[in-house]
């Protein structure tokens, strides 16, 4: 079996759900991601700067990260497990600005979802989990910021109730201590 590179723009204008190249055969299977060709090909000019992974038990929230220098593009890949994957414009000027959209991302579906600069994103794990980030950015620290997952101005309906209920939720102390999105618009 081979599936060639899907892309599918999202309302979020700028935003993709792409699902990636993938071969079978009696060997097993084979993902190819990304490719700068098929990117540029389907108007996404995304060159990658840097790529990590994050591994998180079930029930972690990573709240609405962005940096507020540098921005970076993002194309994320939930590689095992399951978790709600979810994208805010955060463009003062953009007719979907403060709209948010919500993506279930599994190892099994195999979707990325490539996230435009000057977006906040975050995600529930559902299950155990492994993600990965290609980065058109480099990750600087000193710039890196987001906004509280809970915020009533973003209204973000995260399915909480997947994981048993708010009880469950691991939260950093950093993302407990994040701005509010009154916080954010006033930097604007």
């Amino acid at each position: 079996m081979i599936r060639k590179f899907e892309f599918k723009e999202l309302e979020l204008k700028g935003a993709y759900l792409i699902t990636p190249f993938y071969a079978t055969d009696e060997r097993g299977g084979f993902v190819k991601d990304y490719n700068i060709d098929a990117f540029k090909t389907n108007g996404i000019n995304h060159e990658l700067k840097e790529v990590f992974y994050t591994i998180s038990k079930r029930g972690v929230i990573r709240a609405e990260h962005f940096q507020e220098v540098k921005e970076q593009a993002k194309l994320v890949r939930c590689i095992s497990g399951h978790v709600y994957d979810v994208i805010i414009d955060l463009r003062k000027d953009s007719d979907t600005f403060k709209k948010w959209l919500g993506f279930d991302l599994t190892g099994e579906n195999q979707y990325c979802l490539y996230v435009p600069q000057h977006f906040g994103h975050g995600y529930l794990v559902i299950e155990d989990s492994v993600v990965s980030y290609k980065c058109g950015e480099v990750f600087y620290g000193e710039y890196d910021t987001g906004i509280k997952w809970n915020d009533p101005d973003m209204a973000i309906d995260w399915p909480i109730d997947r994981i048993g209920g708010i009880d469950n939720l691991i939260i950093s102390e950093k993302d407990k201590n994040l701005q509010s999105f009154k916080e954010f618009e006033a930097k604007l």
